[in-house]
């Protein structure tokens, strides 16, 4: 079995973003949910604010980290990230597929190297990218096709899956198979606003359509009680 077939099996399928600009925030919240509940995200605003060592602090509390930094960079520099972000511990790292296929060998050989061997996937589109946006950025706006093509270099690349919308993951997952993990944030539970994102889904649409694990921000961490909050998505997803 796969090392994304593995971690599949095990463990919650929810991934909180803690999506905070101090640590204490983050702190105040990650006390309310428990590592058996959901795994917790740390991107870049709260890592250019608290640095490494919450990433560790998250860690030795028991919760698995998904590292949300998209590294994109020459090769070597994302290889040397990328062997520092794997001795925190974290669970899951990523890195922009954009970066090209020399940046993302680069990338899985040095996770391959880790004594602590974290998940390593590759970042397609933006939920936020909008079909208009895709032709200023020079790219077709045909976002399936996009989304595909990066992650045909992931996959190629031998990355252990990628982060896309639930609305790619029925074709990603009929193309790559149920080895390749797929990663999907823009998840929002039924009455609840889409906010900035321009492809949503609810966690059991998710699911449905062949994500492995859901990326899920506001509707916990902005919630009068996110432990609840996280109960009902983790109850829609079983069911």
């Amino acid at each position: 079995m796969s090392a994304a077939r593995s971690s599949r099996a095990e463990g919650p399928r929810v991934i909180v973003a803690l999506d905070y600009a101090e640590a204490e925030a983050a702190r105040a919240l990650v006390g309310r949910l428990a590592p058996s509940q959901c795994r917790l995200k740390v991107g870049l605003e709260l890592f250019t604010a608290s640095g490494p060592a919450l990433v560790a602090e998250l860690a030795d509390m028991g919760f698995d980290v998904f590292l949300d930094l998209k590294f994109h960079d020459i090769p070597n520099t994302v290889a040397r990230a990328c062997e520092r972000a794997a001795r925190l511990g974290v669970w899951m790292m990523n890195v922009h597929a954009l970066g090209g296929p020399a940046m993302l060998r680069a990338a899985r050989d040095v996770v391959e190297r880790s004594a602590h061997r974290p998940l390593l996937v590759g970042v397609t589109l933006l939920t936020s990218h909008s079909r208009h946006e895709l032709g200023q950025l020079g790219l077709t706006d045909d976002v399936d096709a996009e989304v595909e093509r990066l992650a045909a270099l992931a996959h190629e690349a031998g990355l252990d899956g990628v982060v896309c919308s639930a609305q790619e993951a029925p074709r990603l997952r009929t193309t790559f198979g149920t080895g390749f993990c797929l990663v999907t944030p823009g998840i929002r539970p039924s009455g609840v606003a889409a906010q900035d994102q321009s492809r949503v889904m609810t966690p059991h649409a998710a699911i449905q359509n062949g994500s492995d694990f859901l990326v899920v921000g506001r509707p916990v961490t902005q919630a009068a009680d996110p432990a609840a909050a996280l109960m009902a998505i983790n109850a829609e997803i079983r069911a």
